[in-house]
C-alpha cells in the first residue's frame, strides 16, 4: 500500500474534487443520485443515511467504518483493506466532509493482522503528507481517524452492537430509537457504513452520479463484490456488475464444480442468508430480487454446493454457529 502509487492512478481526486468545487449536500446528492446502497447486506440507501447525521448540529460527530465480517464464507472486506486500504480511507474522508464528521472509526475485527497493519501504515502516510488531521489537503476542513480493533463476535457487525464493542463493552444491540445518527458511539451522532460501500465513494466523486448509475440494475446500481467458496473451481473473490445471473458467476467465472459433480444448491448472504436451489440459479443478481426470493445478497459470501451435499447438514451447521455466536 503506497501513497504516491495510489495518487498516480488517479488516487484522492475525488476526495480535491469535493473540497475544491463541492459544498457537502453536493456530495450527499451526487452519492444519492447514483443509487449506492449499503454493501453490509441491508442495503440501505448511502446518500439517505448521510443526510440524517449531516442535519445533526453536534460539533463531534463519527463516520464509523464496519470491518468486523464475520460471516463464514465472506472475506472481501479483509481484502480491500490488505489491497487498497487508501480507497477506503478517502471515502472515509468524503463521507466525513459531506456530513459534517469530524472523526473516522475503522473497526477490524483483531487477529485480522495484515489488514490491521495495512491500514494503519496507510493512516500514518496520510496523516505525514497533510491528507488527514487539521488541514485536509491543505483545506479549512479537519478529520481524523483511528483503527479500533473489536473482538471475535458474529453479534458485534451489527452497528448498535459495533459501538458497545468499541465502547469495551460486550457487544450487545442496543434498543433503537434513539438511532445512530441521534446516538451513537460515545453518545455522539454516527454513520456507519460497511466498507465495501465507503470503498465506492471516491470513484463516483470522481467520475459523477451517472457512471455508478449506468452499472447494474435500476435498483441495485453499481457491482457487486461476491466471495465464491464451496464446491468451485475458482474460489476468490469476482467483482461483477448486478443484473449478471448467479448462473454466470458460478459457472462462467467460477468455473463450476471442480469435478464437474452438478451444483444443488447456493448458501447465500452468511449463516443468516438463504439457500437458493439449482433452479433458481438463472435468477440476476439483484438486491430485491433475491431477498423476493428468500436468498438475500447479504455481504457477498456465495457457498457453492454439488449434488452430494447435505442442505440438511449445512443449515443445521448455521443454525449452531448462529446459535454460539448470539
Amino acid at each position: 500500500a503506497n501513497l504516491h502509487q495510489y495518487i498516480a492512478r488517479g488516487g484522492f481526486t475525488g476526495l480535491d474534487k469535493a473540497l475544491g468545487e463541492m459544498d457537502p449536500q453536493k456530495v450527499i446528492q451526487e452519492v444519492k443520485d447514483s443509487g449506492l446502497r449499503g454493501r453490509g447486506g441491508a442495503a440501505f440507501p448511502t446518500g439517505l443515511k448521510w443526510s440524517f447525521l449531516s442535519s445533526n448540529p453536534s460539533l463531534v460527530k463519527y463516520i464509523l467504518c464496519n470491518c468486523e465480517e464475520g460471516d463464514p464464507g465472506a472475506f472481501n472486506d479483509k481484502t480491500i483493506l490488505d489491497a487498497d486500504p487508501f480507497t477506503l480511507i478517502e471515502g472515509c474522508i468524503i463521507a466525513g466532509f459531506a456530513t459534517g464528521a469530524s472523526n473516522g472509526i475503522v473497526f477490524i475485527r483483531h487477529g485480522n493482522d495484515s489488514p490491521i497493519d495495512r491500514t494503519r501504515a496507510a493512516l500514518r502516510a496520510c496523516y505525514a503528507n497533510g491528507i488527514l488531521g487539521r488541514r485536509v489537503m491543505g483545506t479549512d476542513f479537519a478529520f481524523d481517524i483511528e483503527v479500533s480493533l473489536v473482538g471475535e463476535s458474529y453479534v458485534a457487525g451489527e452497528e448498535t452492537a459495533l459501538m458497545e464493542a468499541v465502547e469495551g463493552k460486550r457487544a450487545m444491540p442496543r434498543f433503537r430509537p434513539p438511532f445512530p445518527a441521534a446516538y451513537g458511539v460515545w453518545g455522539k451522532p454516527s454513520n456507519i457504513n460497511n466498507i465495501k460501500t465507503i470503498s465506492y465513494v471516491p470513484e463516483i466523486i470522481r467520475r459523477g452520479a451517472d457512471w455508478f448509475a449506468g452499472i447494474g440494475t435500476e435498483k441495485s446500481s453499481g457491482t457487486a463484490i461476491a466471495c465464491l467458496s464451496g464446491d468451485i473451481r475458482y474460489p476468490g473473490l469476482v467483482e461483477v456488475p448486478f443484473g449478471l445471473t448467479m448462473r454466470q458467476i458460478v459457472e462462467e467465472l467460477g468455473g463450476g464444480d471442480p469435478a464437474g459433480k452438478a451444483v444443488k444448491f447456493l448458501q447465500t448472504g452468511g449463516p443468516l442468508g438463504g439457500l437458493l436451489p439449482a433452479s433458481e440459479l438463472d435468477m440476476i443478481l439483484d438486491f430485491d430480487a433475491m431477498a423476493a426470493a428468500g436468498a438475500m445478497f447479504g455481504s457477498g459470501g456465495l457457498i457453492v454446493c454439488n449434488e452430494t451435499r447435505s442442505v440438511v447438514d449445512l443449515v443445521r451447521n448455521l443454525i449452531a454457529f448462529d446459535q454460539m455466536e448470539s
